[in-house]
């Protein structure tokens, strides 16, 4: 198979969907790799390294869309692509399609086989290709709720670990699932006082018992999301509903009780938020000030991190597309449960029930077109 790796256009997106790592074990098994030239620079790549580990260099988008058999991305096609993708072709990405109308109708349009990371599902539950970048943006929630604590920076002034004699920061962490231990165990680290939520008893009794003494453990609902909302002084958002919109469990009337110069920091925005007035921002531009409530919600974290993030989503995502180059989306669709779930958009056809739900389009099961 024909493997083409894209530069990625999205803005203040740094990351590259593979490394020369990766593109040496793709070749092994037989398979060509197209990498659009500079693609992996802002990661820490250089075109050399790709030609070294056996990729062919190609200088436009066009190009590798026209000749490709797979995409392989980080990010959802962008406008101008569209009309560049082919009828059949794999597009293998983060694609969020729950919260894009637009993406989705295009994809749809296409005639494409999109298959998004973020639903590639194993039977226990987990999301094995979600699992790397959620680590990463839950460390990463705490060092930029911290930051904008600052004054200088709109916030309220407070240094989250406190010093001897000052009582330290509290943070709020909604969601207990990995971008949520990853919040607590960093904000935790700093020295502040945590509190986790989530609506799991199984969840709760597990970060029970691997959390420090200094994270305290609460099911989610919301009189105890509006009791300690007004003490925090960072909120971090790391709820997830795998492919559908996020449920929003921070109200408008909720946000004018919370201190003034405290900061939410909204992980799951790529989901459409779980703060009711959370809009996306970007790295150029991460924040906006409400209520006198500082709000991050950068939908692409990660890509601030590329030379950290593109290995790691390089280590979880290599053997799924080496599966589906291996054997074909259909045979690797129909062998692997994970693969299937990945199915988004297929040959026209709305393959994944919460896209369809979330666009009132009509929902086909993807059994169907195997």
């Amino acid at each position: 198979m024909i493997v083409g790796i894209l530069k990625e256009i999205k803005e203040d997106e740094h990351r590259v969907s593979m490394t020369p790592a990766g593109v040496e074990v793709m070749r092994q098994n037989g398979h060509g790799v197209l990498v659009e030239k500079y693609a992996g620079m802002a990661s820490g790549f250089e075109d050399a390294d790709y030609a070294k580990a056996g990729a062919e260099i190609v200088v436009t988008p066009k190009e590798v869309f026209e000749r490709s058999e797979m995409i392989l991305r980080v990010k959802e096609p962008q406008p101008s692509e569209y009309n560049l993708i082919r009828e059949g072709q794999i597009y293998f990405a983060y694609l969020h399609l729950a919260t894009s109308a637009v993406v989705t109708k295009a994809l749809v349009k296409s005639g494409s086989v999109s298959i998004a990371y973020e639903t590639v599902q194993r039977t226990d539950g987990s999301l094995p290709l979600l699992k790397a970048m959620s680590q990463v943006c839950g460390t990463m929630a705490v060092q930029e709720g911290a930051k904008y604590l600052e004054m200088a920076q709109g916030g309220h002034g407070v240094l989250l670990g406190g010093v001897p004699g000052v009582d330290p920061g509290m943070v709020l962490v909604l969601g207990g699932g990995v971008v949520g231990i990853n919040a607590a165990k960093t904000a935790c680290g700093l020295g502040a006082r945590v509190y986790i939520l989530d609506v799991d008893l199984d969840r709760l009794r597990y970060l029970s018992d691997v959390m420090p003494g200094s994270c305290f453990i609460s099911v989610s609902n919301p009189a105890t999301i509006r009791d300690l909302i007004t003490r925090a002084d960072v909120v971090v958002g790391a709820v997830l509903v795998p492919g559908s919109k996020t449920p929003k469990l921070v109200s408008k009337d909720m946000l004018k009780t919370m201190k003034k110069g405290a900061v939410l920091v909204d992980v799951a925005i790529d989901q459409g938020g779980c703060f009711e007035t959370s809009k996306e921002t970007t790295h150029s531009k991460p924040t906006y000030t409400l209520d006198g409530v500082v709000h991050y919600a950068v939908s692409n974290m990660p890509g601030a991190l590329p030379k950290t993030a593109t290995i790691a989503l390089t280590n979880a995502t290599l053997s799924y597309a080496l599966e589906i180059a291996n054997r074909g989306w259909q045979r690797a669709m129909k062998e692997n449960p994970a693969i299937k779930s990945g199915a988004n958009v297929v040959k026209g056809k709305v393959t994944y029930k919460g896209v369809a739900e979330a666009h009132g389009l009509e929902y086909t099961p993807v059994d169907e077109l195997l």
